[in-house]
């Protein structure tokens, strides 16, 4: 018998020894630096996709279906709290896509808003490795955990910059395809612009990004939350509180245009539900805040 817990015991320090993570073997601000590279690699070779889009806000929520084309994205109201559209959001719905597909103006703005918005990400992306100093902080479900606070030496000059710099937090890297898994930071200091007469962002605001593999070479954002406060010009204040969660990934067609990515939502209910919806909870219960 003895031989035999002898035997379970080296069984199981040799698992431990083949599954335990193995240690970075390089610097965790060049580790930052690879992820970096293979993540802006990725956002302008990715795949094309689609999925669903839960809104959390503190009226309520929406449930989008997406898909991705050539030409931005083109969504379409699933369920508003949890309920089928009404009749009258339905035509609404209607009558936005159909202005979007034949408006030049409109598709011209579309993709102009999609561009804005895939140029900021790589922004911020690319400040990562310069603008903070990372420290390992240990391992955790097959990924190097790493803290990180703002490099003093880092000239942050732009707003967007400026903001993402005062920022102290935890990111979250694959350790075998060195991407990155999550990012969480929090204002640790108010942030003045024009020496608080322009504007101030208050302390304490957060974020939090999580990614989710979706093929082989792929990877997609499955949460967002961004909440945030402070004022503009000395007296009006303002809030961005932005909740978002996606889901059900599904590969389409590389290069679509609007009209094929319209036409495929408008597919039978039955194809549609092939997208695994969540299960809908009360903004109330979801961590808003922290």
């Amino acid at each position: 018998m003895r031989v035999f817990w002898v035997i379970v015991g080296i069984l199981a320090m040799a698992q431990q020894v083949c599954c335990a993570q193995p240690p970075p073997s390089i610097p965790a601000g060049q580790l930052v630096r690879e992820v970096v590279f293979n993540e802006l690699n990725d956002h302008h070779a990715h795949g094309y996709w689609r999925y669903w889009v839960l809104h959390n806000t503190p009226n309520g929520m929406r449930l989008d279906d997406q898909v991705e084309t050539a030409q931005g994205p083109v969504t379409r109201l699933s369920l508003s709290n949890g309920q089928t559209p009404s009749v009258e959001a339905e035509q609404q719905e209607q009558a936005r896509l159909r202005r979007l597909l034949t408006s030049t103006d409109e598709q011209t703005k579309h993709l102009r808003e999609y561009q804005e918005d895939e140029n900021r990400i790589g922004r911020i992306l690319a400040l990562l490795p310069d603008a903070f100093l990372y420290e390992y902080d240990g391992d955790e479900n097959g990924s190097h955990r790493l803290r990180f606070r703002p490099n003093p030496d880092y000239p942050a000059h732009s707003i967007e910059a400026r903001i993402f710099h005062s920022m102290t937090g935890t990111l979250w890297v694959d350790a075998r395809m060195k991407r990155l898994v999550r990012l969480d930071g929090r204002v640790r200091d108010n942030v003045d612009f024009g020496y608080g007469i322009l504007g101030r962002l208050y302390k304490n605001g957060w974020f939090q990004l999580v990614r989710v593999q979706v093929s082989a070479t792929d990877w997609k954002t499955e949460r967002l939350e961004v909440h945030m406060c402070g004022r503009a010009l000395l007296v009006k204040s303002f809030a961005r509180d932005t909740s978002e969660q996606r889901g059900g990934f599904t590969s389409v067609s590389t290069g679509m245009s609007l009209a094929q990515g319209a036409a495929l939502l408008e597919q039978s209910e039955a194809q549609a539900q092939a997208l695994t919806r969540p299960t809908l909870v009360a903004p109330t219960d979801l961590a808003l805040r922290r």
